[in-house]
This record gives C-alpha cells, sequence and structure tokens, in this order.
C-alpha cells in the first residue's frame, strides 16, 4: 500500500473577506499581518502535497460586504482561480441599520461571479451567539441571515462550513480574549473543517482544550471589565469615528504566492 498523499485537485486558492479569513486571533510574527489563520493552514496543507499550488489572501479585517465585493472580486476574479473561499456580512450585522436581504442579494452576485470564473466556492455561515454576553441579543438577526445564505447554498450548489452548528466553539479556548476572534485552537479546528468539506486528506489534529477551565464569579467580572476598557469601548469609539482596525492593512498575500508551509 503506497504512503503517498494524494494531490489536492486545486492548483490556485484565493480567500476573500474579513478578519475571520485574514486570519485575526491566530498570532504569527513570521507572517504577514502577525497572523496566520485557518485559510494559510488549509493553503499549507495543498502546498505540501503539490508545488505548483499557488495562494492568495485578500482579506483585510473590519471590512463589510461592500467592500469586499467591491475591493476584493475583481482582483480574486483576475486570478483564475479554481478553488475561493469568501466569508463577509458579519460586520454588517452588527449595525443596526443592516439590511440582511440585501446582503444576500449581494452575496449571490459576488458567489455567481466566482462561479462563473470557474471557481469551487467554500462559504461559511454565521456564528451561533446565543448565550454570549453583548452579541447573544443578535442571535435571531445572524440566524435569518444564515436561513438566507443557506437558500443560496443549496441553489448554487456551493460547499457549506456550517460555522452554526459547530458546537465546540462555545469552549471558552475557542475564542481569543476579544470575543470576537478565534484563537489559535478555533483556527485549526476551522482549517480543519474546511479541509474535510473539501474531501482533501490532511494530518491536521485539533489543539488539545483540556478540561474546561472553571472562572469563578469575581474573575469573570474582572474579564468583563478589562474586556469592556480594551475592546468594547474602543469598537464603538471607531464606530462613532466610521474607522476601522483595516483602515492601514493591506491585504497579507495580494498575488498568487508559492507558500512555504509552516512548522
Amino acid at each position: 500500500m503506497s504512503d503517498t498523499v494524494p494531490v489536492p485537485p486545486f492548483k490556485r486558492f484565493v480567500a476573500l473577506g474579513d478578519s475571520f479569513v485574514e486570519g485575526v486571533g491566530d498570532v504569527e510574527a513570521r507572517c504577514p499581518n502577525g497572523v496566520r489563520g485557518w485559510a494559510d493552514r488549509v493553503a499549507e496543507v495543498m502546498a505540501r502535497a503539490d508545488p505548483g499550488f499557488r495562494y492568495a489572501n485578500l482579506a483585510i479585517r473590519g471590512r463589510l460586504l461592500s467592500a469586499v465585493v467591491s475591493e476584493q472580486l475583481a482582483p480574486a476574479v483576475a486570478m483564475a482561480p479554481d478553488l475561493v473561499a469568501i466569508c463577509a456580512g458579519a460586520n454588517d450585522l452588527l449595525r443596526p441599520s443592516a439590511d440582511i436581504d440585501t446582503l444576500i442579494e449581494d452575496y449571490d452576485v459576488a458567489i455567481g461571479r466566482l462561479q462563473d470564473a470557474g471557481a469551487r466556492v467554500v462559504t461559511f455561515t454565521a456564528y451561533d451567539t446565543g448565550g454570549k454576553p453583548v452579541f447573544g441579543a443578535l442571535r435571531g438577526r445572524f440566524a435569518v441571515y444564515n436561513e438566507l445564505l443557506r437558500e443560496v447554498v443549496e441553489r448554487r450548489n456551493v460547499t457549506l462550513v456550517d460555522f452554526w452548528r459547530m458546537r465546540v466553539f462555545r469552549e471558552r479556548a475557542m475564542w481569543e480574549f476579544d470575543r470576537m476572534h478565534m484563537s489559535t485552537a478555533g483556527h485549526v479546528y476551522m482549517a480543519i473543517a474546511v479541509l474535510d468539506a473539501l474531501g482533501i486528506e490532511h494530518d491536521l489534529v485539533p489543539v488539545e482544550l483540556g478540561p474546561p477551565q472553571q472562572i469563578s464569579p469575581s474573575a469573570r467580572r474582572r474579564d468583563s471589565r478589562q474586556w469592556t476598557v480594551e475592546y468594547a469601548m474602543p469598537w464603538v469609539g471607531r464606530r462613532i469615528r466610521g474607522v476601522s482596525t483595516g483602515d492601514t492593512i493591506a491585504p497579507r498575500y495580494p498575488e498568487l504566492t508559492a507558500l512555504t508551509p509552516s512548522v
């Protein structure tokens, strides 16, 4: 029996979106923008199997869906990818004025353009915020968005990674302290989910989380105060000023790149 790992069927992988796709939360100083992320980890698996494989990541933190479409879609199509991962809309849903029907219509058009360019498209439902402080109030909005997105996925035969149903993300260790971005453990788990959805063999294993962390009420209150000062208040301030942490950030891999797999 041969030990040779099958070569994945994709040669050019392009990732589009916001902080979720950029890799925020998976800190790695050696990588562009100081982050690695699930998309890099997926690309590394394919690069190890095929020296001719190329990867681009155009995602930028804080981007709304309209910006993803206007800034990232045309460059992605120009690269003639055979695999595209796209995830956007969460930043829109955090705003009271979000029109979910229009968001899905725009998302549908964007996916159609990528498919017309010959790409297999992977997308993601939004995370289930139920039971989460602050963001739990938005659970219904995210649920409606997901249901409409599922209609697009079914009609267009898109590969779906169902973040909404991943109950492992209820574990505190799957998230950074900011409560908005996945930790390294979360990004590894998401990379595995994407590779499995695509039917690509890999040797990635989930990060061992250990027993659930027990947090005393006083420690929980202390964490909440720290989170409010370090993340919530600055986030609100940026919304008021109309600025984003991604305003000074460039795409991590703006062109198709021969990725060197990290250890």
